[in-house]
């Protein structure tokens, strides 16, 4: 049941939150500037982006009014020790090196974000790198994006998200070093996404045009062209050319929705879906748009003139890209609400504090008078999938849109779905946590309790409107209020519309 504990050295004393340590309370006041960092470390590329975030008070919410990058980072091309582990002490020396060419210490970041990729997202790699950031823990969230997450991060980083918005339908194509990630969106949402194995980086050669890396799908590939490669032989610019014609067919057959799915690592889109332009993202993006032409050993050049093509041929009409091979996460707002104790159900106590829990917002309406289980079900599934969170690695905090009476049939049958939907973290024995943005939470809490419905720890609170792209940090239990304290970090991206809100 809801708890009170003692005060914690970490509680701020009278109910009142403090903003980063800084000595100020975050509900008096109007406007707070954050210093924040975006971290991008994939496959083939690592970057930052320090960004300065503007909040300001909107009667009871806080909205990001501006944001400005103040410093965006050389681009390392991502290093490797012999045995295919990322080389983290050459990464913290890129991290360090780029800290002090930004002139931000390190002390004066507010929040930020970690983004890991690709083979960065593999747990040695995933530890690895978490070591470096361990001082930050407290202020930044770390995302280890899957293709899923992946796909929907370039979407929304590269502009195309907004940029569908009024009825638009836009693609994206966000091609990296090892994979193309491809996003149909429409009116400010993503309708249809896949990977395609297809990037830059399958085969890299040296000056001499010798092969110093290949990948299992750049082999693959050669051999469907009837010629061989490995590790040492010459790749020469002809069979370069080739190559990258043939990744630029397979993506096009992709967003046809024609390709054979040995290629695909998601399912394939929907046939023949007509669009109003396109925008390309990730590194070849540099070279399609002409911000480089510098060489890196692999397909970009050829690449980015093979999809030129492509899209010439497909008849897409290219629209600019908000940030091309930085279209990711410039960093994280961070902001504190107050939640109302009257509402808050807690069992067992000892389960706060929690930190940076993944927000999935529940897509299925609960005005409807009748609810029902399988689409409550089916609706999280779909949310955990789309945000690589269905594995069950990690809690998530779902968040609620409640409307309607509370009646006991409608609680049931919402708390039923809730325990199907979650069932891959709740098996793993993750807490159950609900975040309404309504005066559900302690009712909805009591019934799982009351009816013997889960054994899993409890956390249910509201008065909080969440949305994707948000982490939040769940306190203890204030003894002067009775309430929760929530510290909600929203991801940044740099093509968003300033649209992100929280409740204080």
């Amino acid at each position: 049941m809801m708890a009170m504990p003692a005060h914690s050295p970490e509680t701020p004393e009278g109910g009142r939150i403090f903003f980063s340590g800084a000595s100020r309370s975050l509900i008096e006041e109007d406007e707070i500037r954050l210093t924040s960092v975006g971290v991008d470390i994939g496959s083939s590329t690592a970057h930052l982006m320090f960004s300065k975030i503007t909040l300001e008070r909107l009667d009871a919410r806080y909205v990001v009014a501006e944001r400005e990058v103040i410093y965006a980072s050389d681009i390392l091309l991502t290093p490797y020790l012999p045995n295919g582990n990322i080389d983290t002490d050459r990464l913290a020396e890129f991290i360090d090196r780029e800290y002090a060419a930004s002139g931000i210490d390190r002390g004066d970041v507010d929040s930020g974000a970690l983004i890991l990729t690709g083979v960065a997202v593999r747990r040695q790699n995933a530890r690895a790198i978490g070591n470096l950031f361990a001082k930050e823990a407290g202020k930044f969230v770390s995302v280890s994006a899957g293709d899923s997450l992946e796909t929907v991060m370039a979407a929304h980083g590269s502009g195309a998200v907004a940029a569908s918005a009024a009825g638009r339908t836009i693609l994206n194509v966000d091609v990296g070093g090892g994979t193309t990630k491809l996003a149909i969106c429409h009116d400010g949402k993503i309708l249809a996404m896949t990977a395609v194995e297809a990037g830059a980086r399958l085969v890299v050669t040296d000056d001499s045009d010798r092969i110093i890396r290949i990948e299992d799908f750049g082999t693959r590939t050669a051999q469907a062209l009837g010629f061989d490669l490995a590790l040492g032989a010459i790749c020469d610019g002809a069979q370069k050319h080739q190559l990258a014609e043939e990744l630029a067919a397979r993506i096009g057959r992709a967003i046809r929705g024609r390709e054979d799915t040995v290629w695909l690592r998601l399912a394939g889109l929907p046939r023949d879906v007509r669009f109003d332009g396109v925008i390309f993202s990730g590194g070849v993006s540099s070279f399609i748009y002409g911000d480089t032409s510098e060489k890196f050993g692999d397909l970009g050049a050829e690449l980015a003139q093979a999809l030129r093509a492509q899209a010439h041929d497909l008849a897409l009409s290219v629209l600019p890209h908000a940030n091309g091979i930085r279209a990711t996460v410039i960093g994280a707002s961070q902001f504190t609400v107050q939640v109302s104790g009257s509402t808050v159900f807690l069992d067992p106590a000892e389960i706060l504090p929690l930190r940076n829990v993944a927000t999935i917002k529940l897509d299925y309406d609960l005005a409807e008078e009748a609810i029902d289980p399988a689409g409550v079900a089916s609706a999280l599934s779909a949310a955990l999938a789309r945000f690589d969170l269905g594995l069950g690695h990690e809690p998530v905090a779902v968040a609620l849109k409640w409307q309607g009476s509370a009646t006991f049939r409608r609680l049931d049958d919402l708390s039923y779905g809730l325990i199907l939907g979650l069932k891959p973290l709740l098996a793993k024995g993750h807490p159950l946590v609900i975040v309404a943005d309504s005066d559900i939470g302690g009712l909805l809490g009591i019934h799982f309790r009351e009816n013997s419905m889960l054994d899993n720890a409890i956390v249910s609170i509201d008065g909080v409107e969440l949305s994707d792209f948000d982490f939040v940090d769940i306190g203890e239990v204030l003894l002067s209020t009775g309430s929760v304290p929530v510290v909600i970090k929203s991801l940044i991206f740099p093509g968003e519309a300033n649209t992100e809100t929280a409740n204080v």
